[in-house]
């Protein structure tokens, strides 16, 4: 009798679970992790595009605003300014550029402020009804600007908050009359370590390590009923190490890697109610793997640690890694190479960088040229980048 009833209850419990609804959902292997304003993350000076767009633990330059503003207590001229110009898409158009212009002054010993003004044009776009009308011509443009204030905090270890104001200004008049210039604020903190020379068997050496965590802030749209965006919210960590082998011979290696502090893309499904295995006007969308990425910047910030619906293998597929070294010889010319990689699954962006760089007295100048080594194309494969710093008071600061 008791094995009979037990016969029963199993055989109740399978008819349910059979009769259950099916979740269906499509392959989504590849989660790329998507924000606005993507232009933040395009390297902006051609020396850190020559290291594999690294700049978090670099030696200080003029353009340390854009990776670690807390750099330039560590500074050697009073100040400087950089100008810099990064052609995108040169294989197909000759308008779109990333163009970017720093100052920083140190103040003291102890103490620096920057600003800094990036300027990202898409081109001109032409626009016609029909063949007679007239073109309209439209230039959807980007722009970032910041300030910052660095402060030493010991011999060896600098910090500093940076304050940036972004706009986006990507409507286009006559196609979408409800969408308007999206604008908001960002948020950088960051922390430079840089330790003192010291003597080993061959050579004398110098440590590096910094960290930033940048674009922190509020979440934007386009038009009052459109989708919020996320800033390119990210995290670098890098270290590096100077061989310096004489007064003439250095080589300097960088390490860094790099994380969006964005919600990882869910895994979405429907409810297949009928079995057709087509989702229907009445089957409505759940998130089958993964978390709700529908939150605040802040807690967006948090659960990007741990939201990736394949759990910790596809959490480590978001870090890109970089290494980075430079060849200077006697402060007056600088050979570069680096190389950047990121996961197949998490956008594919793989590619080496070349780049040198020249003194002439107060000037700075520095070239890269990027060559990709993925299946996707690199907008920026085999574009040629300029940079120029001026260093005003060079020398005034002893800190080698």
């Amino acid at each position: 009798m008791k094995n009979q009833l037990l016969l029963l209850i199993v055989f109740v419990f399978v008819s349910k679970a059979s009769a259950q609804e099916t979740i269906i959902f499509p392959n989504q292997d590849r989660r790329v992790i998507t924000t606005g304003i993507p232009f933040l993350l395009i390297a902006p000076d051609a020396r850190a595009a020559a290291m594999g767009d690294m700049g978090v633990a670099t030696s200080v330059d003029a353009f340390s605003q854009q990776w670690n503003s807390s750099k330039y207590v560590f500074s050697e001229a009073k100040s400087g300014i950089g100008v810099s110009y990064t052609p995108y898409l040169s294989k197909l158009v000759n308008d779109i550029f990333l163009g970017n212009v720093t100052y920083f002054n140190r103040l003291d010993e102890k103490s620096a402020f920057a600003a800094s003004l990036r300027y990202f044009s898409l081109g001109d776009i032409e626009f016609v009804d029909n063949e007679f009308d007239e073109p309209r011509i439209q230039r959807p443009s980007e722009l970032s600007l910041d300030v910052s204030y660095a402060l030493r905090l010991s011999e060896q270890f600098g910090m500093s908050v940076a304050m940036r104001y972004l706009r986006s200004d990507l409507r286009i008049q006559g196609v979408d009359n409800d969408a308007s210039a999206a604008s908001t604020f960002g948020v950088d903190i960051s922390g430079y370590y840089q330790s003192e020379e010291e003597a080993y068997t061959d050579f004398n050496g110098r440590w590096r390590m910094g960290f930033a965590i940048q674009n922190i802030g509020p979440k934007f749209k386009y038009d009052a009923g459109g989708l919020e965006n996320f800033q390119p919210t990210n995290l670098r960590l890098g270290a590096g190490f100077d061989f310096i082998f004489d007064q003439y011979n250095k080589i300097a290696v960088t390490a860094e890697i790099t994380k969006l502090l964005v919600p990882t893309p869910p895994v979405y499904g429907y409810v297949d109610t009928d079995g057709d295995e087509a989702q229907g006007d009445d089957e409505p969308t759940i998130i089958a793997a993964g978390k709700d990425p529908d939150v605040n910047f802040l807690s967006g910030m948090f659960q990007s640690f741990g939201d990736a619906p394949d759990g910790f293998s596809e959490e480590l597929k978001e870090f890109t890694w970089s290494l980075g070294a430079e060849y200077v010889y006697q402060d007056s010319f600088a050979f570069r190479m680096g190389y950047f990689n990121e996961s197949e699954d998490k956008g594919a962006r793989k590619f080496l960088a070349l780049g040198a760089g020249f003194k002439a007295n107060v000037v700075n100048i520095d070239l890269s040229y990027l060559f990709s080594a993925s299946k996707v194309q690199s907008p920026l494969e085999n574009t040629l980048r300029f940079s120029l710093t001026f260093n005003i008071g060079t020398g005034e600061y002893n800190e080698y």
